[in-house]
């Protein structure tokens, strides 16, 4: 049986989060994140669109919070989503994941 990734459940992070990145990261400028899912932030920065708003959400995000999403970019999305997880390298859950899933209504998540 395979192993569920919480991350394909939860979303929460995805809008919860401004995701900031440097231009650099960008498709026009060598990178792989599209152009057309990013917006200025300042003359080095984008961020990804629709994770300024009061109510964040990602446009990448696909599905619903909590029960089964996945990013719409996920090979090209940029370093803050390759680097957040749910888990460290020392098994613990990352304070951030959970302050998102609690934004959302949804439990935090216990080591087992």
């Amino acid at each position: 049986m395979a192993a569920v990734n919480v991350c394909q459940q939860c979303g929460a992070c995805c809008a919860a989060f401004r995701v900031s990145f440097h231009v650099s990261e960008l498709e026009s400028e060598g990178g792989m994140v599209p152009d057309r899912l990013a917006d200025e932030e300042t003359h080095s920065t984008r961020r990804m669109r629709g994770t300024d708003y009061a109510r964040p959400r990602c446009i990448a995000l696909v599905g619903k919070i909590g029960e089964s999403v996945s990013c719409g970019i996920y090979r090209e999305r940029p370093s803050p989503c390759r680097e957040f997880g749910a888990r460290t390298d020392l098994g613990v859950f990352e304070p951030a994941c959970n302050k998102a899933r609690s934004i959302h209504g949804l439990a935090p998540l216990l080591i087992s």
